[in-house]
Order: C-alpha cells, then structure tokens, then sequence
C-alpha cells in the first residue's frame, strides 16, 4: 500500500477526485488494494413482464466480458484517413467527408492513451445538429477491442437518474419539492422507502439529482412512479429502441420491473440498465435541444437528408432538466471538475457502479455546454480496475473543453467548410 501512495496522491491531483464523490469508497482510490468489497452490488431485479428485448444481468452476466469487436467493414473510424482538415472514409464512390474534428478526435486519442485506460470511451457531438464532432476509444485491457462508443455495454448507474427525473417531472414533482432521507449511498433497502425519523437529510429534486442521492431517487420512484410510467419514460429516451447510425450500434437496454423494491432500485440507477456513449451523448443533447431528439450524423453527406428532430420532452420539462443538470456541475458530484472559466454555464450527470468480481469501477459524465446556446454535448465512460489514473468526469471535462475550443476558433466552420467541398473519386 505504501508503494501507491504516490500514484493515489498524482491522480488526485490530476483529477480532482476525492472519496466524498459519488458512490466511491476510499477502497478504490488509485492504488488501493481492494481487500472487500467497495460497492454492493444490486440484487438480482424480481420477476417482471419479459421486455422486447433480453437485457443480462450486471451482477451474473456483465456484457462488458462477452463484448465483441466491431467487424473490419463496420468499424469506419478505424478506416478513416486524415485529408487536410477532415477525415475521409474511402468507398465504391469515392471518398466520403466525415463530420469528426480532427483536433478533438486526435487530443481525445492521445489522452486515453497517455492515461492507458483499461476500457474508456468518449463521443462529442453538435447538439443541434447531430453532427459526431469525435468518437473516440481506447482500451488497454483489451487492445484488439474496436467499438466502445457504440457498445451498450456499460451499466448507465446514475446516469439513469435523467430519465427517472423526466418521468417524475411529467407526475407534478417540481426541481424544489424537497424530500428528507437517511443512508442509501450504495444500496437501496426497503426500509429506506418509507419516512423516518432518521432522516435528518432534506433535499430539492434538483438537489438530489445533482448529488446523486440514491434514497431520494427511490422513494419518488416508489411514490409517483410504476413500471409502465417508467418504460415508457426509458422508450422516450430510446432505451430499448434501436439507434440508426453509420456504424452500427447496440440498442441501450433497461430492464425495468413492477415489483415496488425493484422499481425503485432501477429509478436511483442500481438497475439492470445498460448505455452506449453515444447514446449517453444523445440523451444529453435532449435537454440542448429543448426537448427535441436528433439522430446522430457520421458522413457530412447525410446532413441534408436527415431525419426531422422528434420532440421526447416539453420545452418546459426540458429547461427545467438542465437546471437540475446544472446543480451537478455546481455544487454536486461533479463540482471539482468544472471550475475552468471556459466550461462555465455547462451542464452535467455523473454515475458511477462497481462490479465486485472482477472489480470494475465505471463512472460516466454526460452533459452539455453552454447551457443557454448548447453548443458541445458529450458522454465519457471510464472503467477502471483497482489502480487508475482517471475517471469519466475529468475526461467528459476535457472533451466538453476541446470541443467549446473548436468551436471558439472557427475550426470546426472550417472544417465544415472543407467538407461542403465535391468529393474526390478513388482511382
């Protein structure tokens, strides 16, 4: 232990990431040996009406350690080239401009490199118009894994706490209702749904969302919300529903029951609800967007043909959304990783779970800025074994500041402009 304690110290330092974060214990700071276990596991969700499509257990069968590489064909990135200022995939056509930036795309690389990252992910897209400005992934467990940004394959965790608190908003809850708790940090028991005397804490909705608070999250589920109102909440979201897009890419899957206990685990993220980042980044774009749904775009060609954007939220329901996103990157789990004055106004969701055996510790952020005229929405998902340098929220920071920096600097007009360009034909 004493040998880590420089690396636990330098990683601290670097991320800005402490134990009083969300859902982590002090077992799994950068060095730790994880002598017990650092997260109890959800228990098995109860018996449930069989959802369209099959969604694995986390705790029996995590998809994380079937997952499979793209096929040559599928995987588009690894096939790009970089012309000038734009990447160029190569077909029977000629050469097809993508919508990736190359400044994002190639820094973002680096980094996840730099910090060997055992599986990460992290996709930026253009809110308004759906447009992948990077898509990019690295995994040192598993160097011949391609297809991470695309791969459901990562338990959502609190991430799911969005579509929970759409859900809740549609039922009359306000961000100011307030809710008084006790305990919850990494389990949900029965006997936290219920009001006690206990509960010496008392939160906003806003509040809640923005510290993650597990309890509050459950007992609103079990209070406002039943399994129907929740599927449908997660279908709105596209949970469930395949995403079409250039690469192919796995349907996010939520496993939502009607058993009370169950369904509140799943509404405060302990649930069996699997997330594509590209999906993560999506469903942070909703909220830019007003409420409004866009498909993601990979080939600058498919701009003008895409599909119109389809309303999930009321523009009333969405602002009030990012407000709550807000209090995440204010004064919730993700505070120490937003102070930079470019990243002011930026919005946010953490989440976080760890699996016991193997120990894996996966944290998300997904989120969007600048709140008022959203111009970068991203998702970052890090998992990390017991030694790690960092985690999504740094990662999530960095790219949510490289893309606000492209677009600053005119290059990501540039580039579109480059693309505009008529494509050359291959020989």
């Amino acid at each position: 232990m004493r040998a880590a304690l420089p690396l636990a110290l330098l990683a601290m330092l670097l991320t800005g990431f402490t134990p009083e974060d969300e859902a982590l214990d002090p077992t799994t700071l950068p060095g730790a040996l994880v002598t017990s276990v650092p997260a109890e596991a959800p228990e098995t969700p109860a018996t449930s009406p069989a959802p369209s499509l099959p969604v694995p257990s986390r705790v029996k069968t995590p998809p994380l350690a079937s997952v499979r590489p793209l096929a040559p064909a599928e995987d588009l990135l690894a096939r790009a080239h970089r012309d000038g200022t734009r990447y160029v995939v190569t077909g029977p056509e000629g050469e097809a401009a993508l919508t990736l930036v190359p400044s994002i795309q190639e820094s973002l690389g680096r980094t996840l490199t730099e910090y060997q990252t055992p599986w990460a992910a992290v996709v930026v897209l253009e809110p308004s118009t759906g447009r992948v400005l990077a898509m990019v992934e690295h995994s040192e467990a598993a160097p011949g894994l391609r297809g991470l940004p695309v791969k459901a394959v990562f338990p959502a965790a609190s991430v799911f706490k969005l579509v929970t608190a759409s859900a809740l908003l549609d039922e009359g809850v306000t961000p100011d209702d307030e809710s008084c708790y006790h305990g919850g940090k990494r389990r949900v028991s029965e006997s936290l749904l219920a009001d006690s005397s206990r509960d010496r804490e008392c939160v906003s909705l806003s509040e809640a969302l923005g510290r993650s608070a597990n309890v509050v999250f459950a007992k609103l589920t079990h209070r406002y919300l039943d399994g129907d109102k929740l599927r449908a909440a997660a279908e709105l979201f596209r949970f469930n529903r395949p995403i079409p897009f250039a690469i192919p890419t796995e349907p996010s899957l939520a496993a939502v029951p009607d058993e009370p206990l169950e369904l509140a685990r799943t509404g405060a993220g302990f649930g069996d609800v699997f997330l594509s980042p590209l999906h993560g980044a999506l469903i942070a774009s909703v909220a830019a967007n007003g409420g409004l749904w866009r498909s993601p775009i990979l080939f600058e060609r498919d701009l003008a043909t895409a599909p119109d954007p389809e309303r999930v939220l009321s523009e009333e329901r969405a602002a009030a959304l990012t407000g709550m996103m807000e209090e995440t990157v204010t004064h919730g789990t993700a505070r120490r990783f937003f102070r930079l004055r470019e990243l002011r106004g930026a919005v946010g969701k953490t989440g976080s779970l760890a699996d016991r055996n193997p120990f894996r510790d996966y944290s998300w952020f997904v989120g969007f800025a600048p709140r008022e005229a959203p111009k970068v929405a991203v998702a970052a998902v890090v998992v990390n074994e017991p030694r790690w340098r960092i985690r999504a929220p740094w990662l999530a920071r960095e790219a949510m500041r490289l893309g606000l920096e492209a677009v600053g600097s005119g290059r990501l007009a540039s580039v579109s402009e480059a693309r505009s360009a008529p494509a050359r034909r291959s020989p």
